[in-house]
């Protein structure tokens, strides 16, 4: 790929820079580290906190005895949830799905319950991180431990120990989506009572964790009645209003800064207590205090994603016409709920059908909550989930019906014509077309080859088989317009804000509201203004992630920042031309009907030679000598974007597959994806975006597993078990692109950084069973380690080894029940 790195000077006219693949102007400090981490912070007289945590996943705190700790060398206190119980509050969640949706509350530090393994119940305060640390094993607690919830076909039954007690049952809400019922389409029952052809499966979504590169942290300043909190957060703005809720901070006399944040892919989405204990002990000890988790801290109390079991009934005719779907999942809050937990499934609710014309669709969910961490964004946010299953059962239903699972598809896609398309869950799907990606990812793939291939190996009986998955999906991004938001009882909007400002010398200043934490905004939001403007590139600088400077806001997460928080950045420049204009017509004694503005320099339509460039045009207004009478010396601007729809991005993802049916090694032959994520502003950053997504939903597929041993310990707590991989473990990526823009915004883009996700792991698993499907193999748990993949193929079932199941003793009870034994042998 060409990388540009030409220099611009003042006076030429800038190439277009929408499309160039330029480097990301915000490398060079990440790379290197010469940057801001909130650990790197330093503060005069700053003390430092250090949490103690329940060994234990459910119990009663009869005593805490901190007497030992208070003398410890360093300590300057020690806090117990009794001790803060007043003013800590309860951890916001703003979407209740259901009007009668059961909220426990989630206090910040327990304060007579503990509900999983790792809840705070007090936290040390000292003179140094080490001796916090040290002082956390001298305080002594005592729990009257109580019986553990963890499986959630268990915890809904009617006699089930309850996860909390003061609730009547472990359901948080019971979600449903009806299309018969909404009017986007027919009465599902009938579909299915009428239908030739049924095809139910149950499928397992593990339990995954965000394992961000950088572990979070915060720091607190107080000043007077005045805060500035540092965090390695997704989300100032937001966090900001949280906090004030949570803690009663007035709003204006809190700064919420993110500076450089080292990833976050859904994980650091959510106020968290340790955020909040932090800001109550700096107001408590009016003294700067920072907190910085370990990595094993981080897996064993840092929310975790996914975490379903999803009942999939798809009808059918003979022909392969599908005539209706019913899902039902089991969704696992863990033991409380954070800012979006019940969103999750509710929002992927809409994306089942995937890009299938459905005539009928029902959808049922209940929250569950478990004595586990909880759950809540993890990178797609839902729509993962809801691709894995629908890609997943269609090729489930051409084995029943004899088929290609690439001919199911094809019967039942959206057409390129019918664009755009109402989807029976009542979506508006933009734009797209579904058989030239397929096509071309077929390409790239080599695919007549690898049949024929995997057709030689089969009838050789090759100890080694070839199998070829599909995963061709869709998903909703540029979350989201307000109003959709409304009718979902988010509580929040899904608007952004930018402003630009011309500074004399003609460089810009554009402040944005969407914080990045790795996607490259500072570079693309440079090559729109640029574009937009008419100026240099290296002219253009971004600021981000600091309230007291960009101070609307709704940050950054489901691929919304290009597509919401770059439109507002548009918006702001087309008022900056805009204001400009009347400056520059005044200025060149002419009619602003008759100016052209082009390059960055407005001119009079039919006098060539003759013009003022933008940038001299803020010299000019900074000066104020001469402007015209009844406008404001300024040709700032500011704008807030809310889009009309959502937008979708779409592709195909094909993977080749080797399996040794010896000893279930699994490996990655080949990996072609052709996307369509709308206008590419920047190919490079489009393709290291891909490149992630993919590496993530391979993860899931083959490799990552949250798993919890009888008695609710994380026995995944640290990177020996955690297994994330490495570039190693990953294969070379075919990557490409068709381009249908979306018109919900003027760039026209879509969406990018769920993409690879969302759609790579069906088709990795769909890949691995496609290879021992002629051996009785219909399910492989995930991951697919070795382990369970021979299983599946030796002794049948889906792989998992249910009479050594870690996630709860009940499992061997039931034939159905979800096992999560795994990790690579």
């Amino acid at each position: 790929m060409t990388l540009v790195e030409e220099p611009t000077t003042a006076d030429a006219v800038p190439e277009k820079e929408i499309g160039k693949a330029r480097r990301r102007k915000e490398d060079a400090r990440l790379i290197t580290g010469r940057t801001t981490w909130t650990d790197n912070m330093v503060l005069p007289g700053m003390l430092h906190m250090a949490f103690v945590r329940s060994p234990v996943a459910h119990g009663k705190i009869t005593q805490i005895d901190v007497s030992a700790a208070q003398q410890a060398p360093g300590v300057i206190a020690v806090f117990t949830g009794r001790d803060v119980a007043d003013e800590q509050g309860s951890l916001p969640c703003a979407w209740p799905v259901t009007p009668d949706m059961v909220n426990p509350g989630h206090p910040s530090i327990a304060v007579d319950e503990v509900n999983h393994v790792g809840e705070a119940v007090a936290v040390i305060v000292a003179r140094s991180k080490v001796a916090a640390q040290d002082a956390v094993e001298l305080v002594d607690v005592d729990y009257d431990v109580l019986p553990v919830v963890l499986d959630m076909e268990e915890a809904v039954k009617a006699d089930a120990h309850l996860c909390h007690d003061h609730t009547s049952s472990n359901t948080s809400y019971h979600f449903v989506f009806d299309a018969g019922d909404a009017g986007t389409g027919a009465d599902t029952e009938q579909a299915f009572a009428d239908a030739e052809v049924v095809v139910s499966r149950r499928f397992v979504q593990q339990r995954l964790i965000p394992a961000f590169m950088e572990p979070r942290s915060v720091v607190v300043q107080p000043q007077g009645d005045n805060y500035t909190l540092w965090s390695s957060t997704q989300i100032p703005h937001i966090l900001r209003v949280m906090l004030a809720m949570v803690t009663g901070v007035p709003e204006h006399k809190l700064r919420v800064i993110a500076p450089d944040v080292g990833g976050g892919f859904g994980g650091k989405i959510t106020p968290t207590p340790e955020e909040v204990v932090t800001l109550l002990v700096a107001r408590r000890l009016g003294k700067p205090i920072k907190w910085t988790e370990t990595r094993s801290e981080s897996l064993m109390t840092a929310h975790h994603g996914r975490d379903q079991i999803q009942y999939i009934d798809v009808a059918a005719d003979r022909e392969g016409n599908v005539k209706g779907l019913r899902v039902r999942l089991l969704a696992d809050m863990g033991a409380y709920l954070r800012l979006i937990t019940p969103g999750i499934p509710a929002l992927g609710a809409f994306m089942f059908p995937g890009i299938y014309k459905f005539p009928a669709y029902r959808f049922e969910c209940d929250g569950v909550f478990t004595n586990k961490v909880p759950t809540d964004a993890y990178r797609g946010a839902g729509r993962p989930e809801a691709t894995f299953a629908i890609e997943r059962i269609m090729d489930e239903l051409a084995d029943e019906l004899g088929m290609d699972p690439l001919e199911v598809r094809k019967k039942n896609w959206i057409n390129a014509e019918e664009f755009p398309f109402t989807t029976v869950a009542g979506l508006q799907y933009d734009s797209g077309d579904y058989e030239k990606a397929t096509q071309d990812a077929l390409d790239l793939l080599g695919y007549d080859e690898l049949r024929a291939e995997q057709k030689r190996r089969r009838e050789s009986n090759d100890p080694l088989q070839l199998g070829i998955g599909f995963s061709t999906f869709t998903e909703m991004c540029g979350l989201a317009p307000s109003r959709v938001l409304g009718s979902l009882s988010f509580g929040a909007g899904g608007w952004e804000s930018a402003s630009i400002r011309m500074l004399p010398t003609g460089k810009v200043e554009v402040v944005t509201g969407s914080t990045p934490h790795g996607q490259g905004h500072e570079t693309a939001w440079s090559q729109l203004v640029a574009d937009h403007l008419g100026v240099p590139f290296e002219d253009v600088e971004v600021l981000h992630g600091d309230t007291a400077i960009s101070s609307k806001g709704l940050d950054t997460y489901g691929s919304r920042s290009l597509v919401v928080g770059g439109t507002a950045v548009v918006k702001a420049a087309e008022k900056v031309v805009a204001k400009a204009r009347r400056i520059a017509a005044h200025l060149l004694e002419a009619s602003e009907d008759d100016l052209e503005f082009s390059g960055g320099k407005f001119s009079v339509r039919g006098t060539p030679g003759t013009g003022l460039g933008i940038q001299e045009i803020a010299l000019a207004i900074f000066a104020a000598h001469d402007y015209p009478e009844g406008i404001e010396p300024s040709i700032d601007a500011e704008a807030t974007f809310d889009p009309e729809n959502f937008s979708f991005p779409h592709g195909t993802h094909l993977c080749a597959m080797e399996v040794d049916t010896e000893t279930g090694f699994v490996k990655i032959r080949k990996y072609a994806c052709v996307d369509d994520v709308g206008t590419i502003v920047n190919p490079l950053i489009v393709e290291g975006q891909v490149h992630g997504g993919l590496a993530q939903g391979i993860a899931q597929a083959l490799y990552e597993e949250a798993v919890y041993d009888a008695d609710g310990n994380l026995t995944t707590g640290t990177f020996v078990d955690y297994l994330v991989p490495a570039a190693s473990d990953l294969p070379h990526f075919d990557t490409g692109n068709t381009v249908h823009t979306a018109p919900s915004n003027p760039i026209g883009a879509k969406g990018v950084g769920e993409a690879g996700c969302i759609a790579s792991t069906p088709a990795v698993v769909n890949a691995a069973i496609d290879a021992v499907r002629h051996l009785g193999v219909s399910d492989i748990r995930m991951p697919l380690t070795p382990e369970r993949v021979w299983r599946a193929i030796h002794e049948g079932g889906d792989g998992g080894d249910r009479a050594s199941a870690r996630t709860n003793a009940q499992a061997a009870d039931s034939s159905d029940a979800p096992s999560t034994a795994g990790g690579l042998q």
